[in-house]
């Protein structure tokens, strides 16, 4: 049962009142990260691969980049008051370094993610090894910086991507109560469900994170497993993001199965056992040649 506790003193005498409060959808938190995401995070890709060169100057940060300096502001700020709406209290340590850690990540994405750009616009084929890409191979150095660059780029999103799924978990977990405070999902949320799933699986084909994602969604299945033997239920918030997990977790696998035999993207296809090719990998194939 969501309830908060005040306490109060009179003459050395402390009562302590428990205050029942009824769950409801944080339309404003859930509004606001969502566009964030969208206008901050996956309008970075979208414009980098619509606008003209000229938007993207190799000696200045390009509109991408200046909008993802906005996210780097904005995203632990959001992830801030998330957990102060939680229920479930961090010690400030861990939270400090937490967002640290999303401060840090976002900025070695931004780097290297702008560095990838330009080597692009410049015609090297990131997406093909050193030795294929003829631009590259007069260059001894350039497999090394490439390596070091990736590297760099991979750390960034595991300390992006970590810290804010702990925090999605962490609120998640504040999201139960009982069965006579239980509500339903209002119309708001329903109406920003399939633009936050969208942004989950842009995350994970664009991120390649299917694992973290995965691992996310079985923690939240077990945390509703375990509190439904105690009698408590999701509420709206909670319901949001159950059925915004799953339903991302559904197009990454209508994705997968759509290109699953295709020839060109399986001989790209990253060292592992998962297949998961990117957005902009299929844009490159099939859309970018034609505009």
């Amino acid at each position: 049962m969501n309830c908060c506790v005040s306490c109060s003193g009179l003459g050395g005498v402390t009562q302590v009142n428990e205050i029942h409060i009824k769950p409801h959808f944080h339309l404003d938190l859930w509004l606001v990260f969502t566009v964030q995401n969208w206008l901050l995070d996956m309008s970075c890709t979208v414009l980098t691969l619509l606008l003209p060169a000229e938007w993207c100057p190799l000696k200045r940060p390009g509109v991408a980049d200046y909008l993802h300096f906005l996210y780097n502001v904005t995203s632990p700020l959001i992830l801030i008051k998330m957990l102060e709406r939680s229920l479930r209290r961090l010690p400030c340590l861990a939270v400090r370094s937490g967002i640290i850690c999303v401060v840090m990540g976002t900025s070695l994405h931004l780097l290297a993610d702008s560095i990838m750009r330009r080597l692009q616009l410049i015609g090297c084929d990131l997406h093909s090894t050193v030795k294929e890409d003829p631009k590259t191979k007069y260059i001894n150095q350039t497999s090394m910086v490439i390596t070091l660059l990736c590297y760099y780029y991979t750390i960034g999103q595991l300390m992006w991507y970590v810290p804010l799924l702990l925090v999605l978990v962490l609120f998640f977990t504040g999201c139960f109560t009982s069965r006579e405070q239980q509500d339903t999902m209002p119309l708001t949320a329903w109406v920003l469900l399939l633009p936050n799933a969208m942004y989950y699986w842009y995350l994970i084909t664009e991120g390649q994170s299917l694992i973290l994602f995965i691992f996310t969604f079985f923690t939240m299945t077990a945390t509703v497993m375990h509190q439904r033997r105690r009698g408590m239920f999701l509420d709206s918030n909670g319901l949001f993001m159950m059925y915004s997990f799953s339903a991302a977790l559904c197009l990454v696998m209508v994705w997968v199965l759509c290109l699953w035999n295709h020839s060109v993207l399986r001989k790209r296809k990253p060292p592992g056992l998962i297949f998961l090719p990117k957005p902009t990998e299929v844009y490159s194939l099939y859309l970018q040649p034609h505009i």
